[in-house]
């Protein structure tokens, strides 16, 4: 209880110092406040850096601590892996093919679905022929070359199972994919961002063809999504996909899973032996946390030291407001000493006045970085995505808050030793 009473004391004491010389305190504030809000900056736009760049990997590749396999081509393989996710509804399988909506039997404006700020563009070199995988190589000579047309090349990614509980795509527009009820001999197709421009861009036929299928098909589109690519991506149901697809292809598929359903995996490797694959279902961790935090944490504590030169400029003003606070108190602390003060508690009243002046400060601090984000949100917020809906980062306070304390800390240590050694005979100056 005597530790408390004379904390209590210190504290009381050193309030009452502040009010006795605001201007003084205000001028302490004022030159420690750019460099508490130095810190409060870097530690608020790290932790908004991370989460953008994680909410791109997340769109690109998927969440952290998912688990992403490779399945085996093979005729069967779809229907295989239909049947086993038919109970699992965390597990999503994916399959990809080239296909060009448009004008039949001619040349897209993107081969091989390139972004479309390369459409049009002439690489100097032979026509090129890609095929259902994407990949395009020069025209032979035995190859016709197609015209060029009203049309556009884009990757379609057949889905098994909604992806975004693994890759949140932000609905642009319109409505996401339904799995419910029988599929549809007219697919419905969920656009990317890039698709959805070159189709603004580019007016086309509704007319879509797969390579190696009979007929083309007449698609609808259903919505828009961000998926974070820059290939021009259409989704829709797997099962819209195979009607359109050769069933004598092995369709290459992935599989998206948490770790708990590990179990599926070992069915499925079960099941494509049973039909005959001899090849190997691969598996990885995405884990994106620790390359993100590489290549942000050299960034940061540039920035971070940065911030704690202005910070220890603004622990000089302290000091030096502290020490001529104390030369102006000797006869004050020398009568203290007198009448039986301590050392100890004359040491805390001046330490808890540069606490307290630290703490001011830092709330200071983290109300105006708060307000600045906010301001920015709501001025900059439309043109730029990593500005909407943020929410001041709690580790940039907690930062604010240490910054103050440390700065209070340093400021008034040597001050307040200096108060507690003043002798008892300076009273007798007064």
């Amino acid at each position: 209880m005597a530790l408390s009473g004379r904390f209590r004391s210190a504290l009381v004491i050193g309030g009452q110092g502040i009010r006795a010389r605001k201007l003084r305190t205000a001028l302490s504030v004022v030159s420690l406040f750019l460099g508490v809000l130095a810190v409060v900056a870097v530690q608020a736009g790290s932790e908004i850096a991370h989460r953008a760049l994680l909410a791109d990997v997340e769109l690109s590749q998927g969440r952290d601590g998912a688990v992403l396999a490779t399945l085996p081509g093979h005729p069967r393989g779809l229907d295989v892996v239909r049947e086993v996710l038919r109970d699992h509804p965390d597990v999503v399988a994916t399959t990809s093919t080239l296909a060009v909506l448009g004008e039949p039997n001619t040349q897209p404006v993107n081969p091989g679905a390139l972004p479309f700020e390369y459409a049009g563009m002439g690489y100097g070199g032979p026509d090129l022929v890609c095929d259902s995988g994407g990949t395009c190589r020069p025209a032979a000579p035995g190859d016709r070359p197609k015209p060029d047309g009203q049309a556009i090349s884009l990757m379609l990614t057949g889905l098994i199972g909604d992806i975004r509980q693994f890759r949140p795509f932000p609905q642009q527009s319109g409505q996401w994919l339904s799995f419910d009820g029988a599929p549809s001999l007219s697919p419905g197709l969920v656009l990317n961002k890039e698709a959805a421009a070159g189709l603004s861009r580019y007016t086309v036929p509704a007319q879509l063809h797969v390579d190696g299928a009979p007929v083309d098909a007449t698609p609808r589109i259903l919505g828009v999504v961000d998926d974070g690519s820059s290939q021009p991506t259409a989704y829709l149901r797997a099962d819209e996909l195979h009607t359109w697809l050769d069933p004598a292809r092995g369709a290459q598929m992935s599989l998206y899973l948490w770790p708990s359903a590990e179990s599926v995996v070992h069915t499925l490797r079960a099941r494509f032996e049973a039909v005959g694959s001899r090849d190997g279902i691969y598996e990885r961790t995405i884990d994106s946390q620790e390359r993100i935090g590489s290549q942000l944490a050299l960034m940061r504590w540039i920035f971070l030291g940065m911030a704690v030169l202005v910070l220890l400029i603004g622990v000089a003003g302290i000091l030096n407001v502290g020490l001529a606070t104390v030369g102006e108190r000797v006869e004050e602390f020398a009568l203290r000493r007198a009448v039986g003060t301590p050392r100890v508690l004359l040491a805390g009243i001046v330490l808890s006045e540069t606490l307290i002046t630290g703490l001011l400060t830092a709330g200071s601090a983290i109300g105006a970085g708060a307000l600045g984000l906010q301001a920015a949100e709501r001025l900059f917020g439309s043109q730029h995505a990593m500005l909407r809906d943020l929410g001041f980062p709690w580790q940039a306070g907690v930062a604010g808050i240490v910054a103050g304390v440390a700065a209070g800390v340093l400021g008034g240590l040597l001050p307040a030793i200096r108060a507690a050694r003043i002798p008892i005979a300076a009273v007798m100056r007064a």
